[in-house]
């Protein structure tokens, strides 16, 4: 994920390369940084918060009270620290880094390495509004933004956070069942990626409801009802509200 972000600020030359240091602990990890987006990298974690005024904190949700606690001494209260841990709490984080800093925690997901990702930003402990200006414009340029209620966080994870995964699968299943019907595998895949691509641009750029914009294909006695039937027999509406639904509670056990 982190990857991805520094790819899509790069590609939208929002940070010059010089501007933006990454700490790893893979020495694999930041070679490939160093080669793929041409920015400084360290094995220092207190050294790159200390030589920055906007952090972002981009690990795994187990690793975070470990992290804080080895950068809290180079907390200070003009740092602007950014949070896409899932389910880390705005306060769980700020308890971490000792009372102090800005907080604001952010749920983009990996299409933001294409400029298209889906982000929410909610305000936690000392952040202004200058704080929640930069953090929408640096994921802006990502994508889109949504500022939410800190309540609502898990629930963006489980939908948006987790959501390519759950696209990515449709359009493989899609695709398997051209080749199944004796497309070629590439032109099946690339049919299946426009076609997901497509509607999802139907229904921002519309603003119509989605069953509407169902409607529209799908005509009386058609093949599109007779595909739609067996969705609907097979509960693929009720797989994908569960498969969210799970994720929400995966995040609030990685919170707690």
């Amino acid at each position: 994920m982190a990857h991805s972000i520094v790819r899509g600020l790069l590609a939208a030359r929002l940070i010059a390369p010089e501007c933006m240091v990454v700490s790893d602990v893979s020495a694999e990890r930041r070679g490939l940084l160093e080669k793929s987006c041409g920015i400084a990298t360290l094995s220092d974690n207190l050294q790159a918060v200390r030589r920055s005024n906007v952090v972002l904190l981009a690990i795994k949700p187990q690793a975070m009270a470990g992290l804080l606690a080895e950068v809290r001494t180079a907390a200070g209260p003009d740092t602007l620290y950014l949070s896409i841990a899932a389910g880390i709490t705005t306060a769980a984080l700020y308890t971490g880094l000792g009372g102090t800093g800005r907080i604001i925690r952010i749920m983009p997901n990996t299409a933001a390495q294409v400029r298209t990702s889906a982000t929410a930003i909610c305000r936690g402990p000392n952040a202004t509004d200058d704080d929640l200006t930069v953090a929408r414009e640096l994921f802006n340029a990502l994508g889109t933004t949504v500022v939410v209620d800190e309540a609502l966080m898990d629930a963006v994870t489980g939908l948006s956070g987790s959501g390519p995964a759950y696209v990515y699968l449709i359009i493989e299943a899609l695709a398997d069942a051209g080749v199944r019907n004796g497309l070629a595998r590439a032109t099946a895949l690339q049919l299946a990626a426009q076609t997901c691509a497509g509607a999802a641009r139907m229904v921002l750029e519309t603003g119509e409801h989605p069953g509407c914009l169902k409607d529209q294909v799908t005509s009386p006695g058609g093949t599109t009802i007779n595909g739609l039937y067996r969705l609907e027999k097979s509960g693929v509406r009720a797989a994908l509200i569960d498969a969210v639904s799970a994720a929400v509670a995966r995040s609030k056990e990685l919170g707690s």
